[in-house]
């Protein structure tokens, strides 16, 4: 079920990301935060560790979530989704700010590494206006379905919640020129 709430967004994927639609956003996790680093791209690429479990899939969690999400979408109230499930919380929404332009500050009571990059399945990042956040919270409560605001979306930084910050333009550059790079070193596939 969550590729189809995806999918049904990406529909809009020129529209997603614009600054017209991110900006004065509140961003939402939505799906129950349980830190799961086991197999994650955290462990492999920053630890260099290949162990652990991954997550457990909980078929009935995963519909519940997406069919949230998916009603969410379809009711029009938001247009703006990412999963979490390669990288974690904090690599989705770098991967959403990257694509607006647009920073964000992430506020978390638990900003742990399990919290930050825990690949936990059928969790979910939204992004929705201040009024309409509320009532996400308050809809996805009375679908028991674990949904917390986690920030804000704004600047050109990305803030982090124990205050770090980085440049989204950073980030980006970061992110699109590595391939580049690699390949004028003589590099050839």
């Amino acid at each position: 079920m969550p590729g189809i709430a995806v999918r049904h967004a990406a529909r809009h994927v020129h529209e997603m990301f614009s600054e017209q639609v991110l900006c004065d956003r509140d961003r939402l996790a939505i799906g129950e935060a349980r830190g799961h680093l086991g197999q994650s791209l955290y462990l492999r690429e920053i630890e260099g560790r290949e162990e652990g479990a991954p997550p457990p899939v909980d078929l009935a969690a995963e519909k519940k979530n997406g069919d949230f999400i998916r009603s969410l979408i379809e009711s029009g109230r938001i247009d703006i989704v990412h999963d979490v499930s390669d990288g974690g919380l904090l690599i989705a929404i770098a991967e959403m700010a990257m694509a607006s332009g647009l920073g964000a500050v992430v506020a978390m009571n638990d900003a742990s590494l399990p919290m930050l990059f825990g690949e936990d399945q059928g969790r979910y990042v939204i992004a929705a206006s201040e009024d309409a956040a509320a009532l996400v919270v308050a809809d996805a409560k009375k679908a028991n379905v674990d949904a917390v605001i986690i920030g804000t979306v704004g600047g050109s930084d990305l803030v982090l919640p124990k205050g770090e910050r980085i440049a989204v333009a950073k980030l980006r550059a970061a992110h699109e020129d590595w391939f580049p790079k690699f390949m004028g070193d003589g590099l050839a596939l």
